[in-house]
């Protein structure tokens, strides 16, 4: 059976959360995944760097703020530098990262 290329990224994010959080929600990977939509297949924007503070204020700016709708820029980046501390892998995947966002800020009900 072929697999599809998103189905391919999906399992590859599912592998790498399973590193951060065991009992993670798929349903929502997948939804935060399909999200991202056509980023997910390019090597370079489908990284997060925690070390790039410019990327880090994007991610921000682009997905806490444009995105989710936040308002609050502070508790924003915070967010994101807990995500940060949590998800130490050197190459961090974005699906990944924005899933463990969207559940550090309580953010579920977005995807519902």
């Amino acid at each position: 059976m072929h697999v599809s290329k998103f189905e391919e990224k999906v399992a590859t994010y599912e592998t790498a959360l399973g590193k951060v959080d065991q009992n993670g929600d798929k349903e929502l990977l997948r939804k935060v995944t399909k999200g991202l939509g056509p980023s997910i297949y390019n090597n370079d924007s489908n990284r997060v760097a925690c070390s790039d503070k410019t990327e880090l204020q994007r991610v921000v700016d682009n997905f806490c703020m444009k995105k989710l709708g936040m308002t609050d820029k502070e508790k924003a980046m915070d967010a994101v530098q807990s995500v940060c501390k949590k998800y130490t892998e050197r190459s961090k995947h974005r699906a990944v990262f924005y899933y463990l966002l969207v559940k550090e800020l309580g953010m579920e009900s977005h995807y519902a």
